[in-house]
């Protein structure tokens, strides 16, 4: 059987990569979908991908993981919605917008609520699998322990936080959080890390960037390994 993987926002490589382990432990072929406008932020090389939707026509999939909203309905393949995060209160989380022949929810409240808009729409199946991108969270591997204790001693402190707001300018906590994180990274015993997000307006980002002491700016733009380095995180309405 073949694969696509689907993504058009960074945040779509480290939803899927697990799904990519498993398809291919089961000698599936896979490809990936990478936007041009996201390649030089794609961190998996080795990995069979294009940004041309000629090649995924030619491609021929039997099934197309997506975590985004939307897919173009003329490609071949059974199109399934994997979610980009757990974030139920959002009003379009629970959007029906047409593209999708089949949802792997996330938990009973998401598979609930699917279920009743399956009968309603009679175009589409739910299943309940959980969310592919935890399956990573809970590998934590020796170099990302590694990683944590190489902080807390170059930073001489006990505890790290990890700050992730959203980006929608009516519903981040960045404006408002700005001085209390200054004030934590001020504090002897604590790291804070930060994870912007990609979508995060410019002028905020530089507002945090020029704070001053134990503060520190992910450079990438997967947050796994910061959910498993930090003792507790900080965030708002993010998907994360």
């Amino acid at each position: 059987m073949k694969f696509i993987l689907f993504c058009n926002l960074p945040y779509a490589f480290s939803i899927l990569k697990p799904l990519e382990v498993e398809l291919e432990s089961r000698g599936f072929e896979v490809l990936w979908f990478v936007p041009s406008g996201i390649e030089d932020k794609f961190p998996y090389r080795d990995a069979k991908y294009t940004s041309l939707v000629k090649d995924l026509k030619k491609f021929e999939a039997d099934a197309i993981f997506v975590p985004g909203n939307e897919v173009p309905f003329y490609l071949r393949g059974v199109k399934v919605q994997v979610f980009h995060g757990l974030a139920g209160e959002k009003k379009g989380h629970f959007r029906i917008r047409d593209y999708f022949d089949l949802y792997l929810t996330q938990g009973p409240y998401f598979t609930n609520r699917f279920k009743e808009l399956a009968q309603k729409h009679k175009n589409f199946e739910v299943i309940e699998t959980g969310w592919c991108k935890l399956d990573k969270l809970f590998e934590i591997k020796d170099e990302v322990l590694k990683e944590k204790e190489q902080l807390l001693q170059k930073y001489g402190v006990k505890k790290i936080i990890l700050y992730a707001p959203t980006f929608s300018p009516s519903l981040t906590s960045a404006p408002f959080l700005k001085e209390e994180i200054a004030k934590l990274a001020q504090e002897q015993d604590i790291l804070v890390i930060i994870k912007f997000h990609d979508l995060m307006d410019k002028e905020l980002k530089d507002i945090y960037t020029k704070i001053e002491g134990n503060i520190f700016i992910s450079p990438n733009d997967d947050i796994t390994k910061w959910l498993q380095i930090a003792d507790i995180m900080i965030s708002d309405t993010s998907s994360v």
